[in-house]
């Protein structure tokens, strides 16, 4: 049985909508694919900035969360990043995440999706730069989900991402499309 694709949760914010956002691209991911899906909420693994000593590129890593992280990452198929998109870039948490590995990422399709009240375009642009520098292979339909100014100025930490984004519900399906097809270029690859 194949491992889960991790849809990682890029915001810690206090009163962040992340996890919900990334619970409910978990769910439409599920229904468009048919694969296995983990949300993966960055604030349940503390990566402390630059608390290795060793490149991430050598995989010396001598703290047990950062092997830990190691771990889960290794196992993973494939990556959805639900990011916010703050100040036009996305959350230093995500980065560092990124940072703190290597050769776990390498390979691997990745799919993006960003939410903010321009929708994340600018987010997006720079997450794929780090994930192909990475060698993660981004696919190319990266949905940008408008966040109406009222949810942004309530600060709540509350949503409905399906009837928020209900409008965009399509773009999403299609980078879903994408990312199988991806996982399954890769399964005939390592086959042949």
């Amino acid at each position: 049985m194949q491992s889960p694709v991790l849809v990682i949760a890029g915001s810690v914010r206090p009163r962040r909508i992340a996890p919900q956002v990334a619970a409910w691209i978990a769910t439409l991911g599920r229904d468009a694919t048919s694969l296995s899906f983990e949300v993966v909420d960055l604030s349940d693994w503390p990566l402390p900035m630059d608390d290795e000593s060793a490149m991430p590129n050598t995989g010396q890593y001598e703290h047990e969360r950062t092997r830990a992280w190691s771990h889960k990452v290794t196992a993973a198929p494939a990556f959805v990043f639900v990011t916010p998109q703050y100040n036009g870039g996305y959350p230093a948490p995500l980065k560092n995440a990124i940072d703190h590995l290597y050769k776990e990422w390498a390979g691997k399709p990745a799919m993006i999706v960003c939410y903010g009240g321009h929708g994340g375009g600018k987010c997006a642009e720079q997450l794929v730069q780090v994930c192909q520098y990475v060698k993660m292979k981004p696919v190319a339909i990266r949905p940008a989900l408008m966040l109406p100014h009222e949810l942004i100025v309530a600060n709540a930490g509350q949503i409905d991402p399906a009837a928020t984004f209900a409008s965009q519900l399509t773009e999403v399906e299609q980078a879903f499309a994408q990312l199988k097809d991806a996982l399954a270029d890769d399964q005939v690859a390592t086959e042949a």
